[in-house]
């Protein structure tokens, strides 16, 4: 061991900095989730107050099983997380793959641009862009007005918010996610892109035949990495973007956490729901790095 890190005492350097983040703002601070276990207000502060604060075992965690809350925050994080799987997963895949057969490195380097700038944008940015255009005053339903629809403010609409917290996401991420599957994508053999054409093999073949199976192990390991956010949904785009009209189909355990701990004060609760969701959250981290392995891919660890 002490051979390694003497000969690459350089690298191991450059892991400090990384390293260090972790520890202080992942680490330290766990022993903050003692509070979910005992009766603290906040008002002693520090960690005097948190081990002086009288002990309560799972009074929280029962509290939060039972209320109303609980089945709709975990019914409309999962249905977001799903959706999010479903569309918003394979988007950056797609343009990849896509972005790979296109020879004109010119418009190919426009589209990238093109496609990068909106992740450059705060989610403050285009949730007010969102407000403009699907405003009841905006493009989209001055559209509708000329062929004599009546005006729908999708931001409030419990039946289109889903759908536009979707767009947005793939709209503002989809070419920067691709950065990591162009990069897996361009260290594929060439050969076989070339013994594929002499047996006749077209675009789309060697497409779904080489490059795509040729980053399969990427995208198991974005994958596993996107299952462990499954339950912490993208806080700033719906917190942003949603309101009253739409907690029906909005709210999930990240503004409710945000709302009733930071700004409600009930830390103690809010520590035990959070404690529930990471705990679960690691769980399908494991469950899906097993299948993955089970399905030939190294997984993650």
């Amino acid at each position: 061991m002490k051979k390694f890190f003497r000969k690459y005492w350089l690298l191991n350097l450059m892991v400090l900095p990384g390293l260090a983040y972790f520890i202080l703002f992942k680490y330290v601070p766990m022993y903050g989730l003692i509070i979910a276990f005992k009766n603290y207000n906040g008002a002693a502060g520090g960690l005097k107050g948190i081990l002086d604060a009288d002990f309560i075992g799972l009074t929280y965690f029962k509290i939060f099983f039972r209320s109303e809350q609980f089945s709709r925050l975990l019914r409309n994080t999962l249905i977001l997380s799903g959706l999010r799987l479903l569309f918003c997963f394979p988007a950056p895949i797609l343009l990849a793959l896509l972005l790979n057969e296109i020879t004109n490195q010119k418009f190919k380097k426009s589209v990238q641009t093109i496609t990068y700038i909106p992740y450059f944008l705060s989610w403050v940015v285009v949730a007010g862009l969102l407000r403009i255009l699907v405003g009841t005053e905006g493009p989209l339903n001055g559209l509708r007005a000329q062929y004599g629809l009546a005006p729908v403010y999708y931001m409030a609409s419990v039946k289109h918010f889903r759908a536009l917290l979707i767009i947005s996401e793939i709209w503002k991420t989809v070419g920067y996610g691709t950065i990591v599957y162009l990069a897996a994508i361009s260290g594929v053999d060439m050969q076989q892109y070339e013994a594929a054409e002499l047996d006749g093999a077209n675009r789309f073949q060697k497409m779904f035949y080489i490059t795509l199976p040729s980053i399969s192990e990427i995208v198991a390991i974005m994958l596993i990495l996107q299952m462990g956010k499954i339950l912490s949904d993208n806080f700033e785009q719906i917190y942003t973007m949603y309101s009253d009209s739409v907690y029906e189909v909005a709210d999930v355990f990240e503004t409710y956490i945000y709302r009733t701990g930071i700004v409600g004060s009930k830390f103690s609760y809010t520590s035990a729901i959070t404690l529930c969701k990471s705990v679960v959250s690691l769980f399908l981290i494991l469950l899906t790095n097993k299948a993955a392995k089970k399905l030939g891919s190294e997984g993650l660890f």
